[in-house]
């Protein structure tokens, strides 16, 4: 009996067809041809014939429907309905003058445009998986206070003046002011920032963030529907929905192509009888060889295998490139944004500074702290342990251990007080005229962007610790490499505050740095460079970042730390984290222009020629297909020279 129960690969193969039918069809259809070509090749001639129309229909099926729905609808032609028209005439030619090859050049035609309806069915479903990643992001029950009960409601039924309660590492499900209790909140899913912000009665907290460890009431400010998670996946929505203006003007051009094309054939076949006293065979016959030698087979060629061969290329150097069109676009990119945590920095919270007071050494200062901190799940804490374990310290026991809110965490070791925070949590041991120096060296570490952490041992200071997210070693080098390479602009965008923004800023070499941006705010930036320099790229790795990646005309993520919206958001990963291989990026984007340029010259100089080769040097059909199909494979040669071993030598930082 056959088991009901599918298997994972049954499972696979249904989501596959379900998701992706453009992408089965042309599998199908490139099949088919092949093996259309095979037969005929051995003389299987009616087995042949019938497997090439299978491999029309299906792969046709796609742009016939698609070029009669344009026509129907909007009165206008396009290349898809063209190349079906040249396909069929290929195919009606062969088979009325018995040259049965001609039904295999009008199945490669076919085979090209399904392959460009396969990809670009990659991209909406991709644009899908997107909404759905950030939908997860939202909660679907909130727990609303009414009359002093708790009752569990679906968040789509509540409205503006319900307090909700949230407790301790729950996701926040709505937008609201806080109203009772105190909590840190980890903001990371839409700021980006590594450190969790602290909040208090009458701040705003967003939906999609996660409550630490204090149970607080909000009150619902604005309606469930305008929370910034929405927002976001709005934004996301509009701008992978939104032609850019090139591509705009290439679907103009494909129709306005279309109809010389086709309103000249027909000419071909009135006039000529008329003006020129030809036969209606031989007008026929030139007009269905202009049909073949004007298809742009070249012209598609021209561009898919160079950027077919792009792709492969940044593969290799660890640069995934999920758009062909963007791989083009990027070697035009004249202005570039980045965001700073996890992209320009690292995105981990490190110890980078150790004061220690009079006749304490830094060793001291990091073992008292990290032997309460151990204690902690704060990210600060984790980085304070971190250091400590990289010297091989040995921590002290510690007991009657207590987090203080909002300022830090005390207890005892060895009957000795231990106190680690803020400078307020310690502020009665700073007695000793000599701590003022703690004081201002302290004032000039936070005017840094640095966070300060105070360690204190009964009753006497000890020093402190200054912990940041440092940049990349990389970055500072590649702005200038970007530069060179002919980038107009460099700016930072941050939610974080603008003393940390700046120092990061400067130490990276931006041009400029916007700071306390919320996703929203990023989008709007994005705009108005684009009003600026027209292209401009986005590099970054959080969820914040996924509308501004969507916005931006190439949108760059982080591979190894970016989050799952923003990966499936870009147009490009940087594999590995590698910040430097957006330089090779770029390279590969500009050689690839320069042999599409090639590409384009060169398919239109041969449809010239063949053109009027047909007319005034009574160019044969088996000769039209050749100078035809030799362009195109010419073309297509050039295009894969960016998979030659030479162009892996590109320069790296």
């Amino acid at each position: 009996m056959t088991s009901l129960v599918s298997t994972p690969w049954q499972k696979q193969a249904k989501s596959w067809i379900r998701d992706y039918p453009e992408v089965i069809a042309a599998l199908i259809c490139a099949i088919l041809t092949l093996s259309g070509w095979l037969a005929l090749n051995g003389n299987w001639l009616g087995g042949g014939i019938w497997i090439l129309i299978a491999a029309y229909i299906i792969g046709g099926y796609a742009s016939t429907r698609e070029g009669l729905t344009t026509l129907w609808q909007e009165r206008e032609l396009d290349v898809d309905l063209l190349m079906i028209v040249a396909a069929l005439g290929a195919a009606t030619l062969g088979l009325w003058q018995q040259e049965y090859y001609l039904l295999v050049d009008g199945a490669v035609l076919i085979l090209i445009f399904a392959i460009s309806g396969a990809l670009e069915g990659i991209a909406m479903h991709r644009t899908e998986r997107n909404i759905r990643g950030l939908m997860q992001l939202t909660s679907d029950t909130a727990r609303r206070l009414q009359s002093g009960q708790e009752e569990s409601v679906a968040v789509q039924r509540l409205k503006v003046g319900d307090r909700i309660l949230v407790k301790p590492g729950e996701l926040i499900p709505a937008d609201g002011i806080l109203k009772e209790g105190y909590s840190t909140v980890n903001q990371a899913p839409i700021t980006g920032e590594s450190i969790p912000v602290e909040k208090t009665l009458g701040d705003e907290v967003f939906a999609g963030t996660i409550n630490g460890s204090g149970a607080i009431v909000l009150e619902l400010h604005k309606p469930p529907e305008s929370n910034l998670i929405q927002r976001v996946i709005r934004l996301v929505e509009t701008a992978k929905t939104t032609q850019p203006p090139s591509q705009q003007f290439l679907e103009r051009f494909e129709r306005g192509y279309a109809k010389v094309i086709v309103v000249t054939a027909l000419l071909l076949v009135i006039l000529p009888p008329l003006l020129l006293n030809w036969d209606w065979e031989t007008t026929i016959y030139r007009a269905l060889v202009f049909l073949v030698v004007a298809s742009p087979c070249a012209l598609m060629a021209a561009i898919m295998p160079a950027l077919l061969s792009g792709i492969a290329q940044g593969a290799r150097q660890g640069i995934l490139f999920k758009d062909g069109a963007q791989l083009e676009m990027i070697g035009k990119v004249r202005a570039i944004a980045f965001d700073k945590t996890g992209t320009l920095t690292t995105g981990k919270l490190q110890v980078c500074d150790i004061v220690p007071a009079n006749g304490t050494t830094p060793e001291q200062v990091l073992q008292i702290a990290a032997s309460l901190e151990a204690y902690s799940e704060h990210p600060i804490a984790q980085a304070i342990v971190s250091a400590a374990q990289k010297q091989s310290l040995p921590l002290l026991s510690a007991t009657s251990v207590q987090a203080q809110v909002g300022l830090g965490i005390t207890g005892l070791s060895a009957e000795k007080t231990l106190k680690i925070g803020k400078r307020s949590l310690v502020e009665a041991d700073l007695t000793s005229p000599t701590e003022t120096n703690l004081i201002q060296t302290s004032s000039r570490i936070e005017a840094e962007g640095k966070t300060v952490i105070w360690v204190s041992q009964q009753n006497r200071m000890m020093g402190l610790l200054a912990v940041a997210d440092r940049i990349r070693p990389e970055s500072s080098r590649l702005i200038g490499v970007l530069k060179r390479l002919g980038v107009k602009a460099t700016v930072m965008l941050t939610g974080d505050n603008a003393a940390t923004a700046q120092t990061i800023g400067q130490a990276a070499g931006v041009d400029r740095v916007y700071s306390d941006l919320l996703p929203e705010d990023k989008v709007d930036v994005i705009h108005k460079l684009q009003q600026q320099y027209q292209i401009v790229a986005m590099v970054g790795d959080g969820i914040n970042d996924a509308p501004a990646l969507a916005q931006a005309s190439v949108g760059i993520a982080m591979g190894g730390t970016g989050s799952d919206i923003a990966l499936e958001t870009a147009d490009v990963v940087l594999m590995a984290d590698r910040l430097e291989k957006l330089e090779q990026a770029i390279q590969i984007g500009v050689k690839s222009q320069q042999i599409i340029k090639q590409n384009i010259t060169l398919a239109l100089i041969s449809v010239a020629v063949l053109i009027v080769a047909n007319f005034f040097g009574e160019l044969t059909l088996p000769a039209g297909v050749l100078g035809h199909e030799g362009s195109t494979l010419l073309v297509t040669l050039n295009g894969m020279r960016l998979l030659s071993p030479g162009q892996d030598k590109v320069r790296e930082l």
